[in-house]
């Protein structure tokens, strides 16, 4: 497994904290290039979920460590962001919610504990589950994928090995090989580093292909602070031409961008 195989750098700890960072960072651009080459799997993955989640199918990712954590974010982000409710993009990862500050010892082992953990929001032939393993074979993602896609879901996977016991589990597999990590093994860097970009291209256009997004402002995200209320405020005041005060009446009135354009509009008829 190439994420394994040893750095292309040795002696680090001789290295300088200058001659530290700038060989890390050369690692790290390498890193948007293997994803550049996964578009095509990404693009067939993507497509899919789309055609599903328009039926009222959900996006479920499951893994464990570093991989799991990522994919928690990504599914927490989403509703914020495009107002979409708490349960449509779910992240679940081995060991539970704890296992998101602290390890949890040997969790990511149990390959029956993925589809128990995916079991209480009744999935159906409408859902995705993406298995999120920087190795690909992670017990944890293997038996979840297996039983979702005997179950009848869709399934894809990101993974940063070639022909991984992952990827072979899912019908959708997204292999983006970053090749040796700088400190060997290290998979919470490039490896994580692919997947984190990997998460937000995927979501990203499944939610505006669900309609999420008008021009290419968040219409829908919710405005649960000021930084966020003010965003909102310009975006209503850039798109129908009102000045601050109703700008911040409508999106009182209405609770989010899109309402207060689309009630606007319905005033000016």
């Amino acid at each position: 497994m190439t994420t394994e195989t040893a750095s292309h750098y040795d002696h680090l700890e001789q290295m300088s904290v200058h001659d530290l960072l700038t060989n890390i960072n050369a690692e790290d651009k390498t890193v948007p290039m293997a994803v550049e080459r996964a578009i095509p799997q990404m693009e067939a993955l993507v497509n899919e979920i789309v055609r599903r989640m328009k039926k009222g199918g959900r996006l479920i990712y499951i893994g464990a460590g570093t991989s799991g954590r990522l994919g928690v974010v990504d599914a927490s982000e989403c509703p914020p962001t495009y107002g979409v409710p708490h349960d449509l993009v779910i992240g679940l990862m081995a060991g539970g919610d704890g296992a998101i500050r602290k390890a949890v010892e040997f969790a990511e082992d149990d390959a029956e504990q993925a589809w128990k953990d995916i079991a209480p929001y009744h999935p159906d032939e409408n859902d995705t589950v993406i298995g999120i393993a920087a190795s690909g074979r992670t017990p944890y993602v293997i038996g979840g994928l297996n039983e979702a896609r005997k179950a009848g879901l869709l399934t894809g996977c990101i993974v940063c090995n070639a022909g991984s016991a992952v990827a072979q589990a899912a019908e959708f597999p997204v292999e983006v090989v970053v090749g040796p990590e700088f400190v060997t093994g290290s998979t919470r860097m490039k490896a994580g580093t692919a997947q984190k970009l990997v998460l937000n291209m995927i979501s990203t256009s499944v939610m505006i292909q669900l309609g999420r997004v008008k021009g290419n402002k968040m219409v829908d995200m919710m405005l649960t602070n000021i930084k966020l209320q003010d965003r909102a405020a310009k975006m209503v005041m850039s798109e129908i031409g009102v000045d601050r005060d109703q700008a911040e009446a409508l999106l009182t009135q209405f609770g989010n961008v899109r309402g207060a354009i689309d009630g606007f509009a319905q005033t000016q008829k």
